[in-house]
């Protein structure tokens, strides 16, 4: 039985984007495009074996999302808004209807597909929700589309906590700050590293598969969104998700180093120069400023390996069971 006092969640989830842009992460940008994804059926007898694995490699766990976002507390709304006549989307629906997912039918009306369907028809039931359940504490948007940014801002002014999840290299700047809390897909527990693969652009009369060069992805970023002057995703009428600009060549350690510092400053400027602050303070302080901040995709167990692999900027030390962390002095005079 639920406890009266359990937070209530309402999880959305944006299909279409979260599995393109899971594909595209992998296989390239307009992959989904370029591959025929969208009518492309694994069953068929002519089926293209080559993307067939491709696709298969591109398979988002719903069980992970789902997983993570049961822990903020009760899932009273569970939606995922698509095509489901698609293939591709045919192909999730048991999984997503063991977890008692309502999958809400979305029917192409453009060439475009169902893209501004899902955004309108999942901002309209938030914010229905949003008055006729008072009790909903937590709104969970399953995308990275900027579409979704005033819908988070406005969940916000309502009194709920907002946590948005998202592919990294598809998710929109403006609407990882306009959450309380962002996630990238990969850094949800459960969820291995994925082996990201570039593919030549290939002429679309062509059945024979390009060469595959496999790479080592570098951790997803967290993201040096936030300290960007410029946008780095923008829409073009012909681009069917917000793409990343060329050129983002931030080191996310740097980006990473440069939040802790700025979190201490600001944790110092509240009381003495020298005083200790709660670890745990400073993490709620970067998640703050940054919402997708997760120490895990730069390589860190936990926040407290973060921390210690910043000792010559930040000290650490241990007062019973809390763990205290100050900037050094001398760190604060080479900034």
């Amino acid at each position: 039985m639920t406890e009266p006092n359990d937070a209530r969640v309402g999880l959305y989830i944006d299909f279409d984007n979260i599995v393109i842009s899971r594909y595209q992460q992998l296989h390239g940008r307009n992959a989904f495009q370029r591959d025929g994804i969208r009518d492309f059926n694994k069953s068929s007898p002519n089926a293209d074996p080559e993307v067939a694995a491709r696709l298969a490699s591109a398979t988002v766990d719903f069980n992970a999302i789902i997983d993570f976002a049961a822990s903020f507390g009760t899932l009273v709304v569970n939606r995922a808004y698509a095509d489901w006549s698609v293939p591709v989307n045919a192909s999730y629906q048991r999984q997503l209807m063991s977890r008692a997912v309502d999958l809400t039918q979305l029917f192409t009306t453009t060439t475009r597909g169902t893209k501004n369907g899902a955004d309108i028809r999942l901002a309209v039931d938030v914010v229905e929700d949003l008055f006729r359940l008072p009790d909903l504490t937590h709104v969970i948007i399953i995308a990275g589309d900027s579409d979704y940014i005033a819908l988070a801002q406005k969940s916000k002014r309502l009194g709920r906590f907002v946590v948005g999840i998202g592919v990294a290299g598809s998710t929109s700047t403006s609407l990882a700050a306009a959450c309380d809390e962002f996630e990238d897909y990969d850094s949800l527990p459960g969820i291995g590293k994925a082996t990201v693969t570039t593919t030549a652009e290939r002429p679309k009369t062509s059945r024979k598969a390009p060469e595959a060069a496999e790479i080592t992805p570098e951790p997803a970023p967290i993201q040096a969104r936030l300290f960007a002057t410029n946008p780095m995703f923008s829409h073009t009428e012909d681009a069917q998700f917000d793409e990343p600009e060329a050129g983002d060549d931030i080191d996310p350690q740097t980006l990473a180093t440069e939040l802790l510092v700025r979190a201490l400053q600001i944790g110092h400027a509240k009381g003495d120069a020298d005083e200790w602050l709660n670890t745990g303070t400073i993490k709620n302080q970067m998640r703050r400023m940054d919402p997708s901040f997760n120490e895990k995709p730069l390589g860190f167990r936990s926040f407290t390996d973060f921390l210690s692999s910043r000792s010559d900027l930040a000290e650490l030390k241990e007062d019973g069971p809390q763990r205290l962390i100050r900037l050094r002095p001398e760190a604060e005079s080479r900034r």
